[in-house]
């Protein structure tokens, strides 16, 4: 039954997508450079408190992992479950993240501040044992500073730094609670149809450690590529942990093909460790068809 009614979404979704995308032209959907979307140039600013997108929203009804996680474990043994869930293979997956300017010009007129906030929901939509309960949700808070920047670098264009002081947390209770603080630096260049994100990070101590290896296995650092090729939209998300032993990380790659200017069909793959904090430490491939609102 699950699988029937997957089926049918994905479906109706290419279907549409098939129809609706020969009617778009090649400059309806075309890659945002970073100034439209940092205000990095007099031309682009928008002024402060507008509310825009961050990170990329879109659902994904139909999600299937490899090996779900059902009995989480922490190095730290006061946050480690003890009776598993049996948590089914497949589940839906949303993500809502939006950002707004609080104050532009700071530092000799350079620096602009804003904060942002993505939530990501993995949901057991078709779990009736578990009466569809939402099997995890993180919440990520942030506050950015950034510096525009003009500087040519093998055909690409660096311009932008930043530095975010990031929280991300599962709001759970023990022992599934998961929760860490990060400092984020961040570097992003350009060309006409790449961007590319580079954000080493350093974990700042907590008080009570809940997932003490955290680092080893999500990684030290994000990569994030976008690229356009006419219709067509590629990123990718990788993470390491830049270690010669034992190295970690996880790689997260998305397609997307135009339904219209608003909307798009979206496949994504993820595998590695630390899809959501509670799997920080577990292993895992998963395969989900959706629809995306709004990109990079």
């Amino acid at each position: 039954m699950v699988l029937k009614k997957i089926a049918v979404f994905i479906i109706l979704v290419l279907s549409i997508s098939i129809s609706k995308a020969q009617e778009l032209e090649e400059n309806e959907i075309g890659l945002k450079s970073l100034s439209e979307i940092w205000d990095l140039d007099k031309e682009t600013k928008q002024g402060v408190f507008k509310l825009r997108s961050y990170k990329p929203v879109y659902v994904t009804a139909g999600r299937r992992s490899n090996n779900p996680n059902k009995l989480p474990y922490s190095e730290n043994p006061d946050f480690s479950s003890t009776i598993p869930k049996e948590f089914n293979n497949y589940e839906a997956k949303f993500q809502l993240s939006f950002k707004t300017k609080l104050a532009e010009s700071l530092f000799f007129g350079k620096g602009d501040l804003w904060v942002g906030y993505t939530q990501i929901a993995h949901w057991q939509i078709y779990n009736t044992e578990l009466s569809r309960a939402f099997r995890e949700l993180n919440y990520e808070p942030e506050l950015m500073l950034n510096f525009p920047l003009d500087i040519k670098i093998a055909g690409l264009t660096l311009k932008m730094f930043g530095v975010s002081f990031n929280h991300q947390s599962n709001g759970r209770d023990l022992p599934r609670s998961r929760s860490w603080n990060r400092v984020i630096f961040n570097l992003a260049l350009e060309s006409k149809n790449l961007q590319i994100y580079l954000s080493p990070w350093i974990r700042l101590n907590d008080e009570v450690d809940e997932n003490p290896l955290i680092t080893n296995y999500i990684g030290n650092g994000r990569l994030k590529a976008i690229y356009k090729l006419k219709k067509h939209t590629f990123y990718a998300i990788a993470t390491n942990s830049f270690s010669l032993k034992d190295n970690h990380g996880s790689l997260e790659f998305n397609y997307l093909y135009p339904i219209n200017k608003d909307l798009q069909v979206q496949a994504q793959f993820f595998t590695g460790y630390g899809e959501t904090l509670v799997d920080y430490n577990h292993y895992q491939s998963t395969f989900g068809i959706g629809v995306s609102f709004v990109n990079w």
